[in-house]
């Protein structure tokens, strides 16, 4: 992989990780269209992503502090009684999202990561990602639930559906905002609480990934690379972030439907490509 290669790359990452059409499945494509000679089943590959993945934790955590910092402070109880209250409730919520993903992630990486080498099966999950997009409109529920009366339930269920972005081209936003809607909640208050649970399931990911790009098989100046690439994933996720949250709070109506229809076309187009 060239150095030009890598920040396009970490371009689309980051302008598409929020987005609920798969940023992976996107990076996973990618290489396969455009005809760029490297083996996405290189040991270094999926290290790679994840690093790409670091950049966008890092923009959510950015973007998001003020929030970040009141959690912080109230689970080591600083504050007044319903700061403490409510910051370690929203705490309890996103560890009980988060536990699905470290499970399931651990049982199944071999397996993951073999997929992240199969142009063809993100094709594929694409189309899948865009039914799954449209079947969220219909599955959303009417009650009108707030944020704040998400419980733990609520969570362990969002947090199972956030388990199918392991397979590349079913988007990990677009998978728990559809089991935020389908638990009451509008599509703003989904995004949001997708965009708190993506920070320590991506965080985790590179706890167990990014080491592999410092191990001596590596090649040389591949670490570095991959470190310029997670700024920017960085830089566009922040700004991805931010007109996402605007978006979805003007558009509640049918906020997912333009992105369902381009996986599909994305998908069907690229499967035309790969087998054509």
């Amino acid at each position: 992989m060239t150095a030009l290669q890598a920040l396009v790359l970490a371009a689309l990452q980051g302008a598409t990780e929020l987005f609920p059409v798969s940023s992976l499945g996107h990076a996973v494509l990618l290489p396969a269209l455009a005809a760029w000679h490297f083996d996405q089943a290189a040991p270094i590959f999926l290290p790679f992503l994840v690093m790409l993945h670091l950049g966008t934790a890092a923009a959510l955590l950015v973007y998001f502090r003020a929030e970040w910092w009141l959690i912080a402070l109230g689970v080591l109880g600083t504050g007044g009684a319903h700061q403490v209250h409510e910051s370690r409730r929203v705490f309890l919520l996103i560890v009980v999202a988060t536990v699905p993903a470290v499970i399931i992630g651990l049982a199944l990486q071999h397996f993951i990561a073999r997929l992240f080498g199969t142009p063809a099966a993100a094709a594929l999950f694409l189309i899948a990602n865009g039914a799954l997009l449209l079947a969220g409109e219909r599955l959303r529920g009417r009650s009108g639930r707030a944020l704040d009366a998400l419980t733990p339930r609520d969570a362990l269920f969002i947090g199972l559906w956030q388990c199918l972005a392991f397979l590349p081209g079913i988007s990990r936003s677009g998978a728990t905002m559809v089991g935020g809607l389908a638990r009451g909640i509008d599509h703003e208050d989904a995004a949001h609480f997708s965009f708190l649970i993506a920070t320590p399931v991506i965080l985790g990911a590179g706890v167990l990934e990014v080491p592999k790009l410092l191990h001596a098989g590596v090649p040389h100046g591949a670490f570095g690379i991959s470190l310029m690439a997670a700024i920017v994933a960085g830089v566009t996720a922040f700004a991805s972030t931010a007109f996402l949250m605007r978006y979805f709070r003007g558009h509640d109506d049918w906020a997912l439907a333009p992105f369902a229809w381009y996986c599909v076309a994305l998908g069907l187009g690229s499967l035309a490509i790969l087998f054509g």
